[in-house]
């Protein structure tokens, strides 16, 4: 539970000090463009274990770390549902992000409790996959309008999606890159 929540606060504190640089700027994201942010993301990260070689700077980390505060980010804009909502504080920033992060670590003690914690055993190369599956998800469940017949909805893929990227951070975070 510890490496989770350091994870969190490590994608929190960069959330927070952008927020502090940008202000809000992300409100104007519609649901379609937080997917295609995450998408392009996790597709960086697939590219680089493919071709083992980057040519940016920003290593898997910082993509990991991203994709869980688009999650974030995604999880806040499905919340608010007033859409002419440009700018909030930093302090009410914060409480959205905790908001969001206590009910994804909930949502992770539940599953672990069911499943073990069988995401030790699994590979950086399945959490991607498993973000990219669960983008093409989101983007189905936004051509439907929004409904799902017995599916979970948008906002349980985005937790799933912030889940993933916490997992792919405690690897990193423990040197096994490549598990």
């Amino acid at each position: 539970m510890d490496q989770y929540n350091q994870a969190i606060a490590s994608c929190r504190d960069i959330f927070l000090k952008k927020t502090m640089d940008y202000g809000t700027s992300w409100r104007v994201y519609r649901t379609i463009s937080i997917v295609d942010q995450i998408y392009i993301k996790a597709k960086r990260v697939r590219t680089i274990q493919e071709k083992k070689h980057q040519k940016i700077e920003d290593g898997i980390k910082s993509e990991f770390q991203g994709i869980l505060n688009y999650a974030i980010i995604g999880l806040i804009q499905l919340k608010i549902e007033n859409d002419d909502v440009e700018q909030l504080s930093v302090g009410e920033v914060e409480v959205l992000y905790n908001q969001e992060f206590e009910k994804a670590k909930k949502l992770m003690m539940d599953k672990n409790h069911d499943y073990g914690e069988a995401w030790r055993e699994m590979s950086q190369e399945s959490y991607i996959d498993l973000i990219l599956s669960k983008i093409l998800r989101i983007k189905q469940i936004l051509s439907n309008n929004g409904m799902t017949i017995i599916s979970e909805g948008i906002d349980a893929n985005f937790f799933d999606i912030l889940n993933y990227a916490a997992f792919g951070l405690i690897q990193i975070n423990e040197g096994n890159h490549t598990k």
